[in-house]
């Protein structure tokens, strides 16, 4: 217990831990030792540290009179912020008024409360270890990569370093080549990349680079021909390095501008050579490092040191500068800001037009954490970045890490039916639901293509999405799909979805063929007549068919303008095959304008595919598709649709029968109307108790006026256009029953409309007719 308390008053944690342990294994319950022990532990495993500091209260509630403090900063550590904060709150009351301690508790509670936010904010990105190639149970840092990313410099306190030449017992005993906190001396090493993963083992540069104290990388330029180095030299200066063959020089400090007798701790040398920033504790009055820069002078030499501004300097550590290679953005590390505790990683703009530094801005979690964050270096094409870390996970103290930006994947494939594991679903939409690491909601979507089944989706990658696959409309089920983490582009993912749906449709998917529609156009083409004269043959071959006809569009419009559209050209094929002798309760109308594309509207091609109507046959629930029978002879006629161009004044939604939107066959019910449709033409009808006499007046917007009676069997319509001239006028036989307006629907008159815009003259087709001029 004796030799653990002298190493651990010396802050020589690593070598104290064995010592406490043996305490420990004879005497589990020992309070002190376990507190102890989980302080030392802090730097090397923070879970094991709150078990043991947590352990060591609940035995002794005052084994310190400092706990409530080491218990704030080992639950800091291990993200209990809330817990971290009660704590520190707790260890304040028992200060005095006027101790120093509680403006350092203060920051403290600061620490705790930055951390929650950014913890509770995560980016998406991905902090990957580099591996125990390179890292040791010791500490790591400052990685330096060469300009072809195949070269990786970096700094060891590991065992291969120059100061473990130190013998076994001198290290036991805090003796021999071991700094003063009883860690190796920090060597410059070097690894050569294998690939994406993996590297060769390290190879120590401690020839004429490394002293007799702490040396460490800190940059390769000039085509990697030169180094930046440091040296524990005066209180630590910035040297510079040459490489001769294959070799480094013997290394040089820079001029007095640049070290000085406090402490150079780290620089960045520009591209062009002509800018050094470097951190120093020169101008401080405490010796806290802040950023300088200097230019090259006409001589070759650096000129008198410039702070970098208030922007990035704080009265704590400001240290590690690293600029883009554009030179726009900034990166460094600092224990002030927000930071979430220790050192955390900071980014600043540059504003060319003020000159100046833009506010630090914390790089956030999961790039750093609430302990030390460090040393961030942007590889060479500046797609990811390394960095120096103390974290949860890592093989010791201090380790490297690289950081890469999520990317988005692509996840392509089929959906399938689960019962033959063969059957190509075609028309399933696919929603992607997932959440960024914020938690904002993600959602990307699809529709199977009607040719191939394909679906293809680009989806953020490494997490778990939840799949709503449907198709028409309705539900088929959910499925999760897990997505890895992706960090490169355009990297392709083949995904099959198993459903249990059998389309009931396919067995006639031959038979009813799509039809296609010129752009903003619902007149029927010779070829789709053709394919309405095959459908009306069927229908007529299977009275028992009923048929849902279904209008579609690309996306060239509004979707109020397409919903329209697509409607008109549904109704173009209903009244194609009502006027070819199938009964309109056996047909029912829809539009969905462009929300179901059949492919994407990216090119003229997939655009037609777009401008289409379907027909799909009416099942009950739970019915299955009966054999059809495909008829005999040709078609029942030929027609053309009412319009060539525009939207029309069809109304939107559905037709059922005779019960829906649009102009049907009504019986003559006794009383008046009033029905305003969707072009603004108002219709007035009126009908005698005894229905023998009925008078129709329809009024457009621009004026046209109609009036239509029937009586006794006869029927007299004139229209006058906005002069007031008599257009036409038809006399004639009245039928049993007359074209007049649907009822509009209950919620919104104005949203019903016949499909033509005077039916009252609309001429029955059993009558006899004269016109007159």
């Amino acid at each position: 217990m004796k030799t653990a308390n002298k190493f651990f008053d010396l802050e020589n944690y690593r070598a104290a831990i064995p010592y406490y342990e043996q305490v420990l294994a004879k005497e589990p319950n020992n309070a002190v030792a376990l507190f102890r022990a989980g302080i030392a532990y802090m730097s090397f495993d923070k879970e094991k540290a709150s078990d043991y500091i947590y352990k060591a209260q609940r035995l002794k509630k005052n084994v310190s009179k400092d706990v409530e403090y080491w218990l704030g900063r080992v639950d800091h550590l291990n993200y209990n912020f809330d817990e971290a904060i009660t704590h520190y709150q707790a260890y304040n009351a028992t200060l005095k008024k006027k101790d120093t301690r509680k403006a350092e508790l203060a920051q403290l509670i600061q620490h705790s409360k930055n951390a929650k936010v950014q913890f509770n904010s995560p980016k998406d990105i991905f902090v990957k270890n580099l591996g125990p190639t390179i890292n040791t149970p010791f500490s790591e840092h400052s990685p330096v990569i060469s300009s072809d990313d195949k070269l990786l410099l970096f700094t060891s306190r590991g065992e291969n370093v120059t100061g473990a030449n130190a013998s076994s017992a001198d290290a036991k005993n805090g003796k021999g080549n071991l700094a003063s906190d009883g860690e190796y001396y920090e060597d410059i090493f070097e690894a050569k990349r294998i690939d994406d993963e993996n590297w060769e083992k390290p190879r120590s540069l401690s020839g004429v680079l490394n002293g007799k104290g702490h040396d460490a990388s800190i940059q390769v330029f000039d085509n990697d021909t030169k180094m930046l180095m440091y040296r524990q030299d005066e209180g630590g200066d910035i040297f510079y390095s040459e490489k001769a063959g294959g070799d480094w020089t013997e290394p040089k400090k820079l001029n007095n501008n640049i070290n000085s007798k406090q402490f150079e701790s780290d620089a960045y040398i520009t591209p062009d050579g002509r800018t050094i920033y470097f951190s120093t504790g020169k101008y401080s009055e405490d010796g806290t490092l802040d950023i300088y820069f200097a230019t090259r002078q006409p001589g070759g030499d650096w000129g008198e040191a410039k702070t970098i501004g208030n922007a990035i300097n704080t009265k704590y550590d400001d240290d590690s500068p690293f600029l883009s290679r554009d030179g726009k953005t900034l990166y460094f590390s600092s224990r002030g800001h927000n930071t979430m505790g220790g050192y955390d990683i900071f980014k600043s703009e540059w504003d060319s037009i003020g000159r100046k530094w833009s506010r630090a801005e914390n790089m956030g979690y999961p790039i750093n954490t609430p302990d030390d964050d460090s040393y961030y270096r942007l590889s060479p094409d500046g797609s990811y970045a390394y960095m120096s870390s103390y974290r949860i996970g890592g093989y010791g103290e201090k380790d490297i890490y690289t950081i890469n930006y999520i990317k988005n994947a692509i996840i392509r494939g089929k959906v399938i039916s689960a019962k033959d594991s063969v059957t190509v679903i075609p028309g399933v939409e696919l929603v992607f639901s997932g959440t960024q690491a914020d938690k904002t909601a993600l959602s990307y979507r699809d529709v199977t293509k009607p040719d191939s089944g394909n679906y293809q989706v680009s989806v953020l990658s490494g997490r778990t999405y939840q799949v709503a696959v449907s198709k028409d409309g309705k539900s088929i089920e959910t499925q999760e799909f897990a997505v890895p983490i992706v960090t490169a582009d355009s990297t392709v993912i083949e995904k099959n979805f198993y459903v249990p749906y059998v389309d009931t449709t396919q067995t006639v998917a031959t038979m009813f063929k799509k039809i296609y529609f010129d752009t903003d156009k619902y007149k029927l083409r010779p070829e789709s007549i053709t394919e309405l004269n095959n459908i009306t043959r069927i229908l007529k071959a299977n009275p028992g068919l009923n048929l849902s006809i279904e209008g579609h569009c690309d996306s060239r419009n509004t979707d109020e303008y397409n919903i329209v559209l697509g409607q008109n050209r549904a109704d173009a094929a209903y009244n194609f095959l009502k006027k070819n002798g199938i009964a309109e309760t056996r047909l029912v109308t829809t539009s969905y304008g462009e929300r179901r594309p059949d492919a994407p509207n990216d090119s003229p091609e997939n655009m037609q595919l777009n401008r289409r109507v379907e027909f799909r046959p009416i099942l009950k629930e739970g019915e299955a598709m009966p054999k059809l029978n495909p008829g005999t002879g040709s078609g029942a006629g030929t027609g053309t649709g009412a319009s060539s161009t525009g939207a029309g004044t069809t109304g939107t939604g559905t037709r059922t029968g005779a019960t829906g939107t649009g102009t049907t066959r009504t019986s003559l019910q006794p009383g008046k109307s009033k029905v305003k449709m969707a072009d603004g033409t108002k219709v007035k009808t009126k009908v005698d108790e005894d229905s023998d006499k009925v008078k129709v007046k329809t009024k457009g917007a621009n004026d046209q006026e109609s009036k239509t009676v029937y009586k006794e069997g006869e029927i007299d319509a004139k229209t006058k256009d906005e002069t007031g001239k008599t257009k036409l006028q038809v006399e004639g036989a009245a039928p049993a029953s007359v074209a007049t307006p649907a009822a509009p629907a209950a919620t919104d008159s104005t949203q019903a409309a016949p499909a033509t815009t005077t039916p009252a003259t609309t001429t029955p087709t059993d009558s006899t007719t004269t016109v007159k001029p």
